[in-house]
């Protein structure tokens, strides 16, 4: 059984460009794995919160108690900013540090992660819902992935020699901006982790991280084996808490010179408005999308449902760039949505440590009721239900996998959000019709063309406004190519090259040169 639900599952894995992994290497999943980490981590210690609050993190398959976690607030984003500025200090171990041992430094906590996958995969998916197959073959070798990628580069970002006129020598110094505040979200715990800490390491500042109360776990262990592969003291610091609380004071702090954010464009503008208000510290944003998936009448239709399926309810439908619109050429529309509707109902939603498992539940009760609201709203609205649509299982944040038909751009489920197993599918004629319609959104994050036709590929991926645009394929990421979005999907851009330049200063240096006497 294990070899067919494998073989299932690896052409989906395979285009995500991830990982390449046989049935035997996804070992068997202990369900209640041991939880060793549940403080704070500052300055290589772990400590209980100033005010000693702690807050329970939640199993979303049962929606039962897995631990209690100690809850940052203000004076313990305090103590970890002075820590990670002490860490920052001039002559410094951390600043004294080698570019390539930093490099180093980053490969050992890489090869630490790869050695405990299973047991992290375990705990991802006991704190966060998501397919165990998953977390082991898809989030844990991305997240090792994106660390050596950054371990690489900790030695080549390089300045430049400038030829400036007169009688001088002038070159470029890329120096880290000091401490970075970075706030992460809960629905790719791991790999949020590593798109933050890896430019940030690289480039030599030091961190102060907020994570996801709904999924704090995994980052906690991970802070043991930055402890355990040698980081110096306060170079990482992981703070569980609250978003209005300790969110809030890290996006307020004096004494921190950079915001990294991944999460909602509502939390988006309050992260950006503090900073502004207090030290006009550097924010780089990754926030929310309604990206269009746009169907060409040429497209291959067997493949182009199937990549269309898997754009919106990959992890539960819990992405910032799934493919939430999609559009589908008139002439085949009705094929399409009676194609998608059949996928859809095929979907294995279940226990996620269930190795046949496509689809756990939500992260939590909030999410759970937000989904069933846009589900009501989109019935209520005039879109046609075509599956789906109601509560998945007797316990737990299940949701049946859900297909709107007949979905109009007006529509609450067209415009907002609805980060959930909802895929609302809309009709066009003409390709000016459609990239004016995918491009009337407030959100620019992603989008997507499938089609036989190179012209017209390369016609409405120049068109379209959106940060990331994949042809014929769908999520596919390398941790060589930038991501970010456009308009209210953010600013900056993480990983690849373009990911170093938010966490570098570029200090120019100019000295005279004095001439010979003749």
């Amino acid at each position: 059984m294990l070899r067919t639900v494998v073989s299932r599952l690896l052409p989906r894995l395979n285009r995500l460009s991830v990982c390449h992994y046989s049935a035997a290497a996804i070992p068997a999943p202990n369900t209640q794995p041991e939880i060793h980490y549940n403080k704070l981590f500052i300055n290589n210690q772990w400590q209980d919160a100033a005010n000693k609050k702690t807050f329970p993190t939640i199993n979303p398959a049962t929606g039962e108690v897995i631990c209690e976690v100690a809850e940052a607030d203000k004076k313990d984003v305090d103590k970890a900013v002075k820590a990670a500025r002490d860490a920052f200090r001039l002559g410094s171990p951390w600043r004294l540090m080698d570019a390539s041992h930093r490099g180093l430094l980053l490969h050992r906590l890489a090869d630490a992660i790869e050695r405990d996958s299973a047991y992290l995969a375990e705990l991802e998916t006991l704190d966060n819902g998501k397919p165990y197959a998953i977390s082991y073959s898809v989030d844990l070798p991305t997240v090792v992935k994106c660390l050596r990628y950054y371990a690489g580069w900790a030695d080549k970002w390089e300045g430049k020699t400038i030829p400036i006129d007169g009688n001088y020598f002038c070159y470029t110094r890329h120096e880290p901006v000091g401490v970075c505040g970075q706030i992460i979200p809960w629905n790719f715990p791991l790999l949020m982790l590593a798109w933050k800490l890896g430019p940030a390491l690289a480039t030599g500042n030091t961190v102060v991280m907020k994570v996801a109360e709904q999924t704090p776990l995994t980052a906690l262990y991970v802070a043991s084996l930055i402890k355990e592969v040698g980081f110096p003291e306060g170079v990482v610091n992981i703070l569980p808490g609250m978003g209005p609380t300790a969110g809030a004071a890290i996006a307020g702090h004096m004494d921190v010179d950079k915001v990294a954010f991944t999460g909602s464009t509502e939390v988006g503008h309050l992260i950006q408005q503090a900073a502004g208000k207090t030290n006009l510290k550097r924010v780089t944003l990754e926030l929310g999308g309604k990206s269009p998936n746009i169907i060409l009448s040429d497209a291959d239709m067997e493949y182009a449902v199937e990549q269309s399926h898997f754009a919106l309810f990959f992890n539960q439908g819990q992405c910032c760039c799934a493919g939430s619109r999609t559009y589908v050429q008139a002439d085949i529309y009705d094929e399409f949505v009676e194609r998608s509707v059949e996928r859809a109902k095929k979907r294995v939603v279940g226990n996620p440590f269930d190795l046949k498992t496509e689809q756990g539940p939500q992260v939590d009760q909030e999410q759970f009721n937000k989904i069933l609201g846009y589900i009501s709203s989109g019935k209520k609205e005039g879109a046609k239900l075509m599956c789906g649509g109601e509560v998945a299982a007797d316990r737990g944040y299940f949701i049946q996998p859900t297909v709107f038909g007949d979905v109009k751009d007006n529509m609450t489920i067209a415009r907002e959000e609805i980060f959930g197993p909802v895929m609302q599918i809309f009709k066009f004629k003409s390709l000016e019709e459609v990239l004016t319609r995918a491009n009337d959104t407030q959100y620019g994050l992603a989008a997507a063309v499938f089609t036989k036709d190179l012209d017209k590929a390369n016609y409405i991926s120049n068109g379209l406004r959106a940060g990331t645009v994949w042809i014929n394929c769908y999520d596919v990421f390398g941790a060589q190519a930038p991501f970010g979005g456009y308009k209210a999907s953010g600013n900056g851009r993480e990983l690849g090259e373009y990911g170093l330049e938010n966490y570098t200063e570029v200090k120019t240096v100019t000295i005279k040169v004095p001439q010979k006497n003749s």
